[in-house]
């Protein structure tokens, strides 16, 4: 994942489809310094829940990563994560109404860790009795909702074909 990230850094920087501070653009990395072991265990205790494990490897590798581009979320530090239905409860009610409650619930039980004041989010949707394995969620109303990925590395993967796209378009 290290690898990938570095490559998306590395890509966006070229595009300079957004603008990057200083270090960013010296460093080609979009991260930050990593998390340590005891802050995941804090957060995980704080929400009550334990992260998929590719996402503790995202922390432990940076904590935090900003937009590439206008279209991907900034992923948040860790001291900003929290249950979406804490930071954007307004959202959960819009999509809790009939023929669309499904994605409703889900968001009500969501975890946003990418997007706070953007247009998009990015979120992971805790397993339960229904879903065995962790939900990665891409979620806009312009998209419109949800665009589900297999995991983060299959997001950040798809992330960078979007980046080399546009820089072969240009």
């Amino acid at each position: 994942m290290n690898r990938l990230l570095k490559k998306i850094s590395e890509k966006a920087i070229e595009l300079a489809d957004f603008e990057f501070t200083q270090d960013q653009t010296e460093n080609e990395w979009l991260g930050t310094k990593p998390a340590s072991e005891s802050e995941i265990k804090l957060i995980e205790k704080r929400l009550g829940i334990e992260f998929p494990t590719d996402f503790k490897k995202f922390l432990s590798i940076t904590n935090g990563f900003s937009a590439p581009n206008d279209i991907e979320p900034t992923f948040e530090p860790i001291n900003k994560i929290d249950f979406l239905r804490n930071i954007d409860s307004f959202i959960i009610e819009s999509y809790s109404i009939d023929g669309i409650e499904n994605i409703g619930k889900q968001l009500e039980k969501s975890i946003l860790v990418g997007g706070i004041n953007q247009e998009q989010y990015f979120l992971l949707i805790p397993p339960n009795a229904t879903n065995e394995k962790w939900k990665y969620w891409k979620f806009a109303n312009w998209c419109p909702g949800e665009e589900e990925f297999d995991d983060l590395d299959s997001y950040f993967k798809s992330t960078l074909e979007f980046i080399n796209e546009q820089i072969g378009s240009e």
